[in-house]
């Protein structure tokens, strides 16, 4: 990541709220309405040879409902015959059994490693979808949700290897030439990881463009290129524009590249390791410093030069170009400095300090070819001089004001156990990394699209809070920028352990999540109250307070998919729709 600019995440204060406390559970009751499916979603469990964690997120945690943000309340799933089935919803009380709008060619059942069936909108009126057995389908759908002007149809149709999953596509005119750019995500097996899972992760990123060929318009692939990495990513999105790409991940990605950029690689590896091996080896006392130089076997004592001066040294070997030349970090005694030649066939300089006493912390100005060997009498000297930062005596004089921190203190909920993860761009020309941030302690929560023209959001911790974070690509002084907090949620959501998905409302009115089972939880804004109400322990009038509601789905079967709208839950099981009405339509 040399070369790549270091960025933070800045949160607008006036979206914070420090004063929060805390979610009221409320019992007013939900509407709940639920849809018997004519066939089972087409799940897709886990194979005995998929054990690892990242198997289990990438496929095992997979959300099989697929929210169109182009049209709002339409949400798909695929069935176990292949069917891309459609609700569309205008009004709870009245609604329509979903109806089939696209049918996968290939036999699903034939199939024994397929993963699950995915769907990703790139456009108002352009669908990616893949079977799960490794075929990419381009599909050109008209306008959705709108069963007159709705028709699917194939525009590309191509085997594109092993098995994999649609993270993310976009659909965007370059050069007056309509392109679709789609990213796969695959877990595969690594025979070179020995000590690790065994297996990697890798990113394929698909460039799909118009081609005229004699007269004959179609779709072909112009571009393919690969980032691999060691875990699943949290987030993965390509820019509108399809210059670049945004992955979040707990170890980093990189490029795949050619043989012969593979090859210009590891010359520069070994170019920059020969230079790691140090040119020389020096010590110091008080009163002097000594230089240890290895030369090679046919130098002679004639072949040496080394000149002294009071602030600098050369030292030449034959004829060819300073072997050590600069100024020295302090002055010597030139006339008293001296060289011999060891029986090692090493060349030793001894200078003698003009100032006794102030150690050097380097030998040669800015010169990082050298390495430093301290002796025993220094490091103890050292040692002793930082005895009194250090006690065998936990706390011995602790401050009762200011108590120190004391990690068994903690609550589980504050520890999560990937706090590496990091955010980086990459550019899509140069494929190196142009940004980057260490999200440290940020865990990553979940993703959701607020508006579909721009990259998908994504929702971090924050202390206690998780706040919401939209990219922006096209500007490079505010490329994220805080769009909403949820107060609390970073400690609640932490609580819940079934949690499965969470989502918020595109307009953040409430942040839902839900566990495995049966279970959604609802938290809302705060809103002003309509009596009123004071703090008893404070005697003070509240103006707000934000809810907390709880739905029991009555069904038995897993949760498969949870996506949210501003006004309803949609929630999948193996056989039932569910839909939870939170906000009443303005």
């Amino acid at each position: 990541m040399a070369g790549a600019a270091h960025c933070s995440l800045q949160a607008k204060r006036l979206l914070l709220d420090p004063k929060f406390e805390g979610y009221k559970l409320s019992l007013e009751p939900l509407a709940c309405y639920q849809l018997g499916l004519d066939a089972a979603v087409a799940e897709v469990k886990l194979r005995d040879d998929q054990y690892t964690l990242d198997h289990m997120r990438a496929f095992g945690m997979y959300n099989y409902l697929h929210l169109d943000s182009w049209y709002r309340d339409n949400v798909y799933y695929v069935d176990q015959f292949g069917r891309v089935m459609n609700l569309s919803v205008t009004l709870d009380t009245a609604l329509q059994k979903p109806r089939e709008v696209f049918r996968l060619p290939a036999d699903l059942t034939a199939y024994d490693n397929r993963l699950c069936a995915s769907i990703h909108f790139s456009s108002s009126t352009w669908v990616t979808l893949s079977d799960g057995t490794g075929r990419l389908y381009l599909v050109k759908s008209g306008k959705r949700g709108n069963s007159a002007s709705e028709k699917w149809e194939i525009v590309f149709n191509e085997e594109l290897g092993s098995p994999f999953i649609v993270a993310h596509s976009v659909s965007f005119v370059k050069s007056d030439m309509h392109s679709v750019a789609v990213l796969l995500l695959r877990v595969e097996k690594d025979e070179l990881d020995t000590k690790g899972s065994g297996f990697h992760i890798t990113l394929e990123w698909i460039t799909i463009a118009e081609t005229s060929k004699e007269g004959d318009h179609r779709y072909e692939i112009v571009k393919r290129r690969v980032l691999q990495g060691k875990s699943v990513p949290h987030y993965a999105a390509i820019e509108p524009s399809g210059d670049g790409l945004m992955v979040v991940s707990y170890k980093p990605f990189k490029f795949m590249q050619d043989e012969d950029d593979k090859l210009e690689e590891n010359d520069d590896a070994k170019a920059t390791s020969e230079k790691k091996d140090p040119l020389y080896y020096w010590q110091q006392t008080e009163d002097d410093v000594t230089i240890t130089v290895h030369i090679p076997q046919d130098i002679t004592k004639d072949d040496i030069k080394v000149r002294f001066a009071p602030d600098n040294i050369c030292v030449t070997l034959k004829d060819q170009p300073p072997l050590m030349e600069g100024k020295l970090y302090a002055s010597v005694d030139h006339e008293s400095c001296t060289w011999i030649i060891r029986e090692n066939k090493s060349l030793e300089i001894s200078l003698i300090k003009k100032s006794e006493g102030p150690r050097w912390p380097e030998l040669i100005v800015g010169d990082t070819r050298g390495e430093f060997i301290m002796d025993s009498s220094q490091c103890s000297e050292i040692a002793e001089s930082l005895m009194h930062l250090t006690s065998e005596v936990m706390n011995p004089n602790p401050e009762k004001e200011n108590p120190p921190c004391n990690a068994q203190e903690l609550e589980e909920c504050d520890a999560f156990l990937e706090d590496g993860a990091s955010l980086c761009r990459f550019d899509g020309d140069t494929l190196k990394v142009t940004h980057v941030i260490n999200l440290g302690s940020n865990q990553y929560l979940f993703s959701v699209i607020v508006d579909p023209r721009e990259m998908p959001c994504f929702c971090l911790r924050h202390d206690v809070d998780a706040l919401l974070w939209q990219p922006h690509s096209d500007q490079p002084e505010n490329m994220w920028e805080h769009i909403a907090t949820f107060n609390a949620l970073g400690y609640v959501q932490a609580s819940k352990q079934d949690k499965k998905f969470m989502a918020c409302a595109p307009d953040y009115s409430y942040a839902a999540l839900c566990e495995c089972l049966r279970r959604v939880f609802i938290y809302r804004q705060p809103t002003p109250l309509s009596t009123v109400l004071y703090n008893r322990k404070e005697g003070r009038q509240v103006g707000q307070v934000a809810k907390q509601l709880v739905a029991t789905l009555e069904a038995n079967d897993p949760i498969l998919g949870f996506q949210a709208t501003s006004e309803r839950l949609f929630v999948l099981t193996t056989k039932t729709l569910f839909l939870i009405k939170v906000n009443s339509g303005n």
